[in-house]
């Protein structure tokens, strides 16, 4: 179940350079490639004529050439030209919107006329020399829900990434979920502790003692369809939390979106905006490399979850004070879902 009508990220635009990328997304098989004046287009990766996989073809003069038989399709999905053949009258294949910005190629999966470009999620930080940003992808075996529900509940880093930045105060402190907006929030605060080991690392880069004492947050906001942005930092004991001076914290932006691929697959696309040594591109990488075995952690966890999931799908589950941003995550999904249900069985009787 997945809402089609909204804004996805279907890859990075160094994945999309000089020749077609195939990614199927929310079911969709799709071909992306640069077009005229380098802008991404979007396809069904069929070509009309004998339904060969367009993704496996080539760019040329801007348009999109089946590999198979050489039939040259334009951005609209129009055919255009075929070696020694009349193609005019080819029907069209859908076309998607597609939108680069922040970092990232955004697409529409749903109704064309519906997308909004002013609903894709602001990203400050993306264009802000202030910041640094470095991250990653993964194909995960899972629902992207389950993903949503892993980071909306961040108790588990006490368990699954022990001895980086998981600390028993985590599984000590209460969660605080609420809605801001079009957001669910869940927050967890840990006041005067020892910060873990990643989170010294940052102290360290930020010329702070690394031993002091420490105020920690996290905040996990969720946006529909796909969207976690986490904000997490810690700064000195008693000097504000996360309105402390930035000379006495360090924080940064966990990245998450998911895109699903299938019911039981999804991409992730992972990284930090991180708002301290902006310019130190070593530390960008190590940060990068660290976060990443971070997420490979939840990774091995969450496909084995869809498969008990699977193979004890007659079970209940257990819902719990800290599950509940998932939980809300999850009801806002299924209500956008029902309502484009609703319009498209209106339709079909109208």
């Amino acid at each position: 179940m997945f809402p089609m009508n909204a804004w996805y990220v279907a890859c990075t635009p160094d994945e999309v350079v000089d020749k077609p990328l195939g990614r199927t997304i929310c079911g969709l098989q799709i071909v992306l490639y640069r077009g005229r004046e380098g802008r991404v287009a979007a396809l069904e990766d069929f070509c009309p004529h004998r339904g060969a996989a367009l993704s496996l073809g080539s760019v040329v003069d801007g348009n999109l050439m089946c590999g198979y038989h050489g039939l040259v399709m334009d951005c609209h999905g129009k055919a255009v030209s075929m070696p020694m053949q009349r193609v005019g009258g080819f029907p069209c294949i859908r076309s998607y919107p597609v939108e680069e910005r922040h970092g990232f190629v955004w697409i529409w999966p749903g109704d064309p006329a519906l997308a909004d470009l002013s609903a894709i999620p602001d990203l400050p930080w993306a264009d802000d020399p202030e910041w640094a940003f470095g991250g990653g992808l993964y194909h995960i075996q899972c629902s992207y829900r389950l993903m949503i529900d892993n980071l909306m509940d961040l108790t588990h880093e006490a368990y699954v990434h022990a001895g980086s930045i998981g600390q028993d105060e985590i599984d000590q402190s209460p969660v605080k979920t609420h809605i801001e907006g079009r957001q669910v929030v869940t927050s967890r605060e840990m006041n005067d502790i020892v910060a873990p080991p990643f989170w010294q690392l940052g102290m360290r880069a930020s010329g702070l003692d690394d031993q002091a004492r420490v105020d920690r947050w996290q905040y996990s906001r969720f946006t529909a369809p796909g969207s976690v942005l986490i904000d997490v930092g810690v700064a000195l004991a008693g000097a504000g939390g996360i309105q402390a001076d930035p000379a006495k914290r360090v924080s940064a932006i966990v990245v998450d979106f998911m895109t699903p691929e299938t019911e039981s697959s999804h991409w992730y696309f992972w990284g930090m905006a991180r708002h301290f040594k902006p310019d130190d591109a070593a530390l960008t990488e190590s940060i990068r490399e660290g976060q990443g075995k971070i997420f490979n952690q939840d990774l091995a966890v969450l496909e084995a979850q869809q498969r008990n999931r699977e193979a004890f799908s007659d079970r209940r589950l257990l819902a719990l004070n800290i599950d509940s941003g998932g939980v809300r995550a999850n009801r806002i999904l299924d209500d956008l879902v029902a309502a484009e249900r609703a319009v498209s069985s209106e339709a079909a009787v109208g």
